[in-house]
């Protein structure tokens, strides 16, 4: 058996409205291994959750629409499945934590009942035996008096216990793959410790592969084994965690960098950021999408789109400056570039 669980391809994943087609996801490309936790960040607007929702193929019927790519899981062609085989596949070999855990459970039902429900779903057990597995998971998560909170409803119960209970939803199945979508966003900082320690703890004992979106550079370095870097529908670095820490070679990885803050005995200092704002994904595509906010910017990065390019073994760049021949230098902004 192959030990690549998850491989994209060339993935484009377009919109189209009424003001044009937006190209949210424009020729992503990775794979990911059995037990791998791969972090995926970047700006709102990169197309993180673009891409994870396709691969469960979860966009908008009206406007959204896979155009190009493979997605295999295990071999199997995704794409290719019938809306049959997809409602298996999604939370039996595949479950996704919601990065707003208020808004993922049905406030109407008790827990107890979607969770019950979910199983027998899944699985060929009884509504006891699936009752008890429920309880077995809240448990699991770190919920007190598990049986007491299958009878409540979402809006009794906080944002972390919330995002808890859907942990437990999503591990019930025991699932080779799970796509944790921001799953601290809405959470405190107390509770994003705990929900963190609670997916490593979960990823360990069942050696399941995680797909970790997220703008916290922290949490990436906490939990990933690599992490894709996006920006405007397309990957502009990839590498080992290490060693996009220790070594980044993307301006747009050091501008993420940069922005975090630091603890220093230093006066005061302004946040860094990055200048600009992202480009209109209607308009990308035609160059390197990130020259107008880059202080390293050539006339070359205006004319010609950047290809993704192995500069060391496992990472890749794309950038035209950063290309295994030439190299550019962190700080160093040209008399071109000025």
């Amino acid at each position: 058996m192959s030990d690549t669980l998850l491989k994209v391809s060339g993935l484009k994943t377009y919109f189209f409205t009424a003001s044009g087609v937006s190209k949210a996801v424009d020729g992503v490309s990775f794979e990911l291994k059995r037990g791998e936790v791969m972090g995926i960040v970047g700006e709102s607007g990169s197309g993180k959750s673009v891409t994870s929702n396709s691969i469960i193929r979860l966009l908008p019927p009206q406007t959204g629409r896979i155009v190009d790519g493979e997605i295999t899981f295990e071999g199997r062609d995704i794409l290719a499945m019938s809306h049959k085989q997809l409602l298996e596949f999604r939370g039996k070999e595949i479950a996704t934590i919601f990065q707003d855990p208020m808004t993922s459970l049905d406030p109407v039902f008790k827990i107890g009942k979607q969770m019950v429900e979910m199983i027998c779903a899944h699985q060929d057990v009884s509504k006891k035996e699936a009752w008890d597995m429920a309880v077995h998971a809240l448990a699991r998560v770190g919920i007190p008096e598990p049986e007491k909170r299958m009878e409540a409803y979402p809006y009794e119960l906080s944002g972390g216990m919330c995002q808890r209970v859907i942990i437990a939803m999503a591990v019930c199945c025991k699932p080779k793959f799970i796509i944790a979508d921001e799953p601290t966003t809405a959470l405190d900082v107390t509770v994003q410790a705990q929900v963190l320690d609670l997916l490593k703890d979960l990823q360990k004992d069942m050696d399941t592969s995680i797909l970790l979106i997220t703008h916290n550079l922290g949490v990436v370095w906490e939990m990933c084994d690599k992490v894709m870097v996006m920006y405007a529908g397309n990957t502009v670095e990839s590498a080992d965690t290490k060693e996009l820490y220790s070594n980044p070679l993307h301006p747009y990885t050091w501008g993420l960098l940069d922005s975090i803050p630091r603890l220093s005995d230093h006066a005061k200092e302004d946040l860094r950021t990055i200048p600009g704002t992202p480009p209109d994904l209607r308009l990308t595509g035609k160059c390197c999408n990130f020259y107008n906010r880059c202080p390293y910017m050539t006339k070359q990065c205006c004319e010609s789109v950047p290809p993704l390019v192995e500069v060391e073994p496992g990472h890749f760049v794309a950038c035209h400056r950063q290309n295994g021949v030439e190299r550019l230098v962190r700080g160093e902004v040209t008399h071109d570039a000025e």
